[in-house]
């Protein structure tokens, strides 16, 4: 399947299937920031969100971050990975300068988790980059909620992900 998105006024082309909402969640192997592996089964018995997006080291990303560092500073059940092309190192850096604990990065580095989850850009100059998407899955690994975010520089609709927690 392909659909297109907005990139700062260019159309491109995002290939793979999406997570479907009340459907299990599909596995998944990232690479951590002290490259160790992450799969989807370490996160079994809590709430999962995963904050896909292009690269830490944008606007737009870094305030997905930071956003999500801060709703869920009161949730002790819930895990936000956020998940982008960018190596392990930069992300370990972003969130040690700021100060940023309470999610998780992991990179899409030796993974098909773009392809799997549907978000891998494949047309104009920022092909194999992540689009941006929020994926909520619950504590028994069902989909409970899908934003591909139609541009994307502009944020996640965040409320909307934090009310099916």
């Amino acid at each position: 399947m392909t659909i297109q998105i907005g990139w700062r006024g260019e159309v491109v082309d995002v290939k793979g299937n999406l997570p479907t909402v009340g459907e299990k969640a599909p596995d998944f192997t990232l690479t951590a920031n002290d490259l160790s592996e992450i799969e989807l089964s370490d996160f079994a018995g809590q709430n999962l969100v995963l904050n896909i997006f292009p690269s830490i080291d944008t606007p737009t990303c870094a305030t997905s971050t930071r956003r999500f560092n801060e709703e869920l500073a009161n949730m002790n059940d819930t895990t936000v990975l956020c998940v982008s092309a960018d190596l392990p190192y930069a992300q370990k850096r972003f969130c040690g300068s700021e100060g940023l604990e309470r999610v998780r990065t992991a990179s899409t580095f030796r993974s098909t988790f773009s392809d799997d989850y549907g978000v891998t850009v494949f047309t104009g100059i920022r092909r194999g980059l992540t689009a941006r998407m929020v994926v909520v899955i619950d504590a028994g690994g069902t989909v409970r909620h899908v934003e591909l975010v139609k541009e994307v520089s502009t944020e996640p609709d965040y409320l909307a992900a934090l009310a099916v927690l």
